[in-house]
């Protein structure tokens, strides 16, 4: 990772809804996670109200390292690995008592109410790259 400070831990449990007919955790809800502790992160840093439903996702890559089964407890980490024009790059990492469950990356892009990309404010952009 860079040394880009915005970042943030949190923790969830597996529910019976997260799991498949496996009885294993569902592969989306990865995607589920990653998208509450980005919330939290934004709200910690002050900017999701600003931000809210104007960052759609335009790129993951999520690597599979492990099962998970219900009621698993397991540390969520996303952090932002660069600020660019109008877009975020986040890395994140699921892990299930210190191991690595589920990990990759993300990339969001700020648009306007148009759809189309829009630069982060200078208060945004200093927000997710000093935490």
């Amino acid at each position: 990772m860079c040394a880009v400070a915005a970042s943030i831990t949190s923790t969830r449990r597996v529910q019976w809804a997260d799991t498949d007919a496996s009885g294993w955790y569902h592969n989306t809800v990865v995607l589920r996670w990653i998208e509450e502790t980005e919330n939290e992160l934004m709200d910690r840093l002050g900017i999701l109200q600003d931000i809210i439903s104007r960052v759609p996702r335009v790129h993951i890559e999520v690597d599979y390292r492990t099962i998970l089964r219900f009621w698993d407890e397991v540390e969520v980490h996303v952090e932002v690995t660069g600020v660019k024009a109008s877009s975020v790059d986040f890395h994140f990492e699921v892990r299930h008592h210190g191991d690595l469950a589920a990990d990759g990356r993300y990339t969001a892009v700020l648009v306007g109410d148009d759809g189309k990309p829009q630069p982060w404010s200078d208060e945004h952009r200093d927000a997710l790259r000093s935490g």
